[in-house]
C-alpha cells in the first residue's frame, strides 16, 4: 500500500512521525541523494558521507516541506543546500587550519629570532667591561632602581645613569659593526 502512495503524502506523515512513512520515503529516494551527492562531491566516499548526513537531517526538515513543489524538487533542493554547507564548513576549516598553520609558524620564527636577539646580547654582554656588565646585570637583570644598584655598587646614582647610557651606545655601536642595525 505504501508503494501507491504519493511522495508528498509520505512526507507529510513521516514529518508526524510515522516511521513507516519515512522509511518509504527513504528506500524511494535514497539512490537518488547519492547519486546527486556524488555529482556534487565528485568522490564516493564524500557522497556517501554527505548522504548520510542528509538523511539523519531529514527528519527535521520535513517539517518544513510545504507541498509548493513536488517532493523530489524539494528534496534536490535539501540536497544542494546541504552539498554547500558541507563545502563552507570544509573551507572554513582548511582556511581555519592554514592560518593556524602561519600563526605557528611565525611563532616560531619569532622565538628563534628572539633567541637569537638573547644568545647575541648575552655575547655581546660578555665583551662590555666588567663594571658596566654589574650595572646592566643589577638594573636590567635584576630590575632594580638606579637607585638601589649605585647602593649596592657604592656608586652615585648619576654614575649609574652614566654607566647605563654608555652600555646602551655600545651596544649599538657592536649592533651595527655586526650589522644588526
Amino acid at each position: 500500500m505504501r508503494m501507491q502512495t504519493p511522495d508528498e503524502a509520505l512526507a507529510i506523515a513521516a514529518a508526524t512521525g510515522d516511521r513507516d512513512a519515512f522509511a518509504a520515503l527513504l528506500s524511494r529516494h535514497y539512490d537518488r541523494i547519492h547519486g546527486l551527492c556524488f555529482r556534487l562531491t565528485g568522490s564516493r566516499t564524500e557522497a556517501e558521507d554527505l548522504a548520510q548526513d542528509i538523511c539523519l537531517a531529514l527528519p527535521a526538515k520535513l517539517g518544513s516541506f510545504r507541498q509548493e513543489a513536488r517532493f523530489t524538487t524539494w528534496l534536490y533542493r535539501v540536497t544542494v543546500n546541504a552539498a554547500h554547507d558541507r563545502r563552507r564548513r570544509v573551507a572554513t576549516q582548511r582556511k581555519a587550519a592554514d592560518g593556524w598553520g602561519d600563526w605557528e609558524l611565525n611563532r616560531r620564527a619569532g622565538i628563534a629570532e628572539e633567541a637569537e636577539a638573547q644568545d647575541w646580547l648575552n655575547a655581546t654582554m660578555a665583551r662590555l667591561a666588567p663594571e658596566l656588565r654589574d650595572t646592566v646585570a643589577l638594573t636590567l637583570g635584576e630590575e632594580l632602581s638606579q637607585k638601589d644598584a649605585a647602593e649596592i655598587l657604592g656608586l652615585s646614582e648619576g654614575t649609574v645613569a652614566w654607566r647605563m647610557s654608555e652600555v646602551k651606545k655600545r651596544l649599538r655601536e657592536m649592533a651595527r659593526a655586526e650589522g644588526m642595525l
